[in-house]
């Protein structure tokens, strides 16, 4: 099933991506830093759920209390809640 996200306090203006069988696959950032965006879809790409959170969780950027990496956990939790 597709999801989109709108992320909050991050440079990343939307993120979308898909889960199938509690897998993540297609996960792109809207705007934001393209390599960082790339990486994420590409490590995350047919992980399970819970494996993604735990991993991404507690990532920030820079002095931020949160991370594009991070946004993508509470993307994923608010997912899994629908």
């Amino acid at each position: 099933m597709h999801y989109e996200y709108t992320p909050k306090g991050v440079c990343a203006k939307k993120i979308a991506f898909e889960l199938n069988d509690d897998k993540v696959s297609n996960v792109q950032f809207s705007s934001g830093c393209n390599g960082f965006g790339k990486a994420v879809s590409a490590l995350c790409e047919g992980r399970k759920v819970e494996e993604v959170k735990e991993k991404l969780k507690e990532i920030t950027c820079g002095s931020k209390p949160t991370s594009c990496a991070a946004e993508l956990v509470k993307a994923l939790t608010a997912a899994d809640d629908n």
